[in-house]
Formats: C-alpha cells, sequence, structure tokens
C-alpha cells in the first residue's frame, strides 16, 4: 500500500478521502428516498420517477455555471454557499411529499434542491489534480482512491436509506441526508486543501464553451452519457425488481441491493490504483460494464441479483478512475472544475433520463428484466465511441498519457 500512504501525506488528504465521502452520502441517499417518498404518497413509481429525474437535470444544468465560478474564486467560498442552502431546499422537499401537495409544487421544490447541490466530486478531484501537479505518479493513485472510496457512498447510502425506511419512513432518510450534506460539506470546505486554492501562474479563465472544445474531451462525455443512463436506469429497476420478487418488506430489500452493487465496485477500485504500470483500455472496461448490465436481466432471485450485482461491479471503479484520470490529463488547469462538472453533469443528466425511460418500463408487469437489458445497451454505445486506450503509469518520471 506505499502508494496510497504516498497519497494520504498530501496536504489536507485525509479530509479529502475521508470527510468528503462522508459528506456525499447524501448522494447515495436522496434518489432513493425521493423515489420511496413520492411512490408511498402516489401509489406509482411514473411520478415518483419524474420527480427524481427534474431533480436531477436541475442539478446538471446547474453544475457547469457552478464550476466555472469555483475555478474563478475557489472551491471554498462556493461549497460553503451551496452547502448552507441546499439541506433548506431538501427540507421544503420532504414537506412537500409528506403533505402529498399538488405535483407542480413538488417539481418546484426538486428544481431547487438540484439547482443548490454542492459541486463537491468537482472540487474534490480537481483538488485532487492541483495537490499532485508536479507528481504526475501519485496523481492517478489518488484518484483511484477517491472513486474507490466514492464507490462507498453507493454502498452505504442506500442502506441507510433501508434503515431508515425500516425504522421509520422515506421522510428521515431523506432529512439525514440534508444533514449529513450539511456538516459534511462546511467541514471540507474549511480543510487545508480547499482553503490553500491559489491561482496558478498563466490562469486563464475559461470562456465560451470552455472545455468543451479541449481535443479528446466531448469523447470522455459520450462515455459518461452511457454509464450515466445506466446508473439511472438500475437505480429504478433494482428496487422495481425487489417489488416484484421480494415478498417481505421489499423497499429495504430493494436499498440493500443497490447498496451491495458498490461492494465489488470499491474493491476493484482499490486494486487498480495500486498497479505501478497499466495500459488501461476505457473502451474494454465498458464493454465489461454492460455485459456485467445484462446478466441481470436473466436473475432469477433477489439472493441471484445480489451476486451478480456484487460480481459485476467489479468493472466500474476501474471504468471511472480511467475516466477521472483522463479529465486531469488533457484539461488545463485553468478549467478543472468546470470540466469535472461537466463530467458530472453529463452523468447526471443522462442518469435522469435513465430514471425517466426506465419508471415507464417498469410499471408494466415483467418490466424489470427489459430496464436492465435497457442500461446495458447505453453503456454497450458509450463503449463504441470511447477514446483511444489510455496509458498511466505511476513510475516518477512518467506522466498521463
Amino acid at each position: 500500500m506505499r502508494q496510497y500512504m504516498s497519497v494520504w501525506r498530501l496536504p489536507g488528504a485525509p479530509v479529502l478521502l475521508i470527510v468528503s465521502v462522508l459528506a456525499r452520502l447524501g448522494i447515495g441517499m436522496v434518489s432513493l428516498s425521493l423515489l420511496l417518498l413520492l411512490q408511498q404518497a402516489h401509489g406509482r413509481y411514473t411520478q415518483a420517477a419524474l420527480a427524481c429525474s427534474v431533480y436531477a437535470i436541475a442539478s446538471a444544468a446547474a453544475s457547469p455555471v457552478v464550476g466555472r465560478l469555483a475555478d474563478r474564486i475557489g472551491p471554498a467560498p462556493v461549497l460553503v454557499s451551496t452547502g448552507l442552502a441546499y439541506p433548506c431546499c431538501l427540507v421544503f422537499l420532504i414537506f412537500a411529499g409528506l403533505r402529498d401537495l399538488p405535483l407542480p409544487i413538488v417539481l418546484g421544490a426538486a428544481v431547487l434542491a438540484g439547482v443548490t447541490f454542492p459541486p463537491m466530486t468537482a472540487a474534490v478531484r480537481g483538488t485532487w489534480n492541483a495537490l499532485t501537479v508536479d507528481k504526475p505518479e501519485v496523481r492517478v493513485t489518488a484518484l483511484a482512491a477517491e472513486t474507490a472510496l466514492f464507490e462507498l457512498v453507493f454502498v452505504v447510502g442506500p442502506i441507510l436509506v433501508a434503515l431508515c425506511v425500516a425504522l421509520w419512513q422515506p421522510a428521515v432518510a431523506l432529512g439525514a441526508a440534508a444533514g449529513i450534506t450539511l456538516i459534511g460539506t462546511l467541514a471540507v470546505a474549511r480543510g487545508r486543501a480547499m482553503r490553500s486554492w491559489r491561482r496558478h501562474d498563466g490562469h486563464a479563465p475559461a470562456r465560451g464553451l470552455g472545455p468543451l472544445r479541449v481535443p479528446g474531451f466531448p469523447a470522455l462525455l459520450a462515455t459518461a452519457l452511457g454509464l450515466g443512463f445506466a446508473f439511472g436506469a438500475i437505480g429504478v429497476a433494482v428496487p422495481a425488481y425487489a417489488t416484484e420478487y421480494v415478498a417481505r418488506d421489499p423497499q429495504s430489500a430493494g436499498g440493500i441491493l443497490l447498496g451491495v452493487w458498490g461492494i465489488g465496485s470499491a474493491a476493484a477500485g482499490v486494486w487498480f490504483g495500486t498497479r505501478p504500470r497499466a495500459r488501461a483500455r476505457l473502451r474494454w472496461l465498458l464493454a465489461g460494464v454492460a455485459a456485467s448490465l445484462a446478466i441481470l436481466a436473466a436473475m432469477p432471485n433477489a439472493v441471484a441479483l445480489g451476486v451478480a450485482l456484487v460480481v459485476g461491479g467489479a468493472t466500474i471503479a476501474p471504468a471511472l478512475t480511467v475516466q477521472n484520470s483522463m479529465v486531469g490529463a488533457i484539461v488545463p488547469q485553468s478549467m478543472l472544475n468546470e470540466a469535472y462538472t461537466w463530467l458530472v453533469t453529463v452523468s447526471v443528466g443522462a442518469s435522469a433520463a435513465g430514471v425517466a425511460a426506465t419508471g415507464l418500463v417498469v410499471d408494466r408487469p415483467g418490466g424489470a428484466p427489459w430496464a436492465f437489458m435497457l442500461a446495458a445497451a447505453a453503456v454497450a454505445a458509450g463503449a463504441l465511441v470511447a477514446p483511444e486506450p489510455f496509458t498511466y503509469t505511476s513510475d516518477p518520471d512518467g506522466a498521463p498519457v
């Protein structure tokens, strides 16, 4: 684990590795808890999935603007302002759901929550690049650690939702997500790494299309599109599968199944970051993700589905690590926050489309297997347009190319 110790010793790294992951647990909680809250209120997944989609689209639309602002004034002030506003909007969303207010009001609350979502992931990944600007051999390991630990968000988050639903109700899970995000975001914003942000020499603020004009970056966004659609689809397909195949407490079972999906990914991400030299082919990694999703359609029961999710999840973190490493290698430092927000924006926007499309599919009898196949097809399409193989190295004299 020598490579990971070199990451841990970077200034402010413990906060980025631990506190930032805790601060983002809400990412793994909000969509599922909101889906369950509104499904209980309206009795159907279609309207609940629509609200989740609106929330995701609003977040996706606002992210690049917030990312460009972070590139100009620094990530810490942006995190503080959004970290305060976002929990307030979630509380309003809880109130709208519990009171069974008209759907337009619920959708408006979802928009407000999405627009104020803190750009934590982009800020953290941009900071890792800034901390390792002269240490390319450490950068890939740092991003691998970030990707692997971030997978815990999708393991612990749904399990927390399942626990809250089993003991109380979905509204409690949504409230917990608001509190966790508030405390964690403010702690990261006050951390050493974020506060040490400085404009580097030759800083040229992005204008116009910004990083979208950088060669190779649009191709990366295309791969994020396929993955994002699939992640959104699975977020609806798995709870729907549990509703159809699990007789006792299907809502909690759906949360647990989504949680175990990240176990294999996190383990594979840790292993991937320890490789001293590797030839990473994003196209083949994406093909592996697509195959792992297609297999889910053939699972006969919840236990088999859980095993398939754990095993298949091992393809996810390596693909995301390569994707994130390529961003830092090809995009100028002055545009990194915006570039990472574009990656998040495309993923979240595609996820919203996946949620909406899958909500229509799973409301039909026997729709869950078809939803898994839809997710697999989206990732396979992204694999077809993936950039050329990306080589990274952790040799002291090497650099990502």
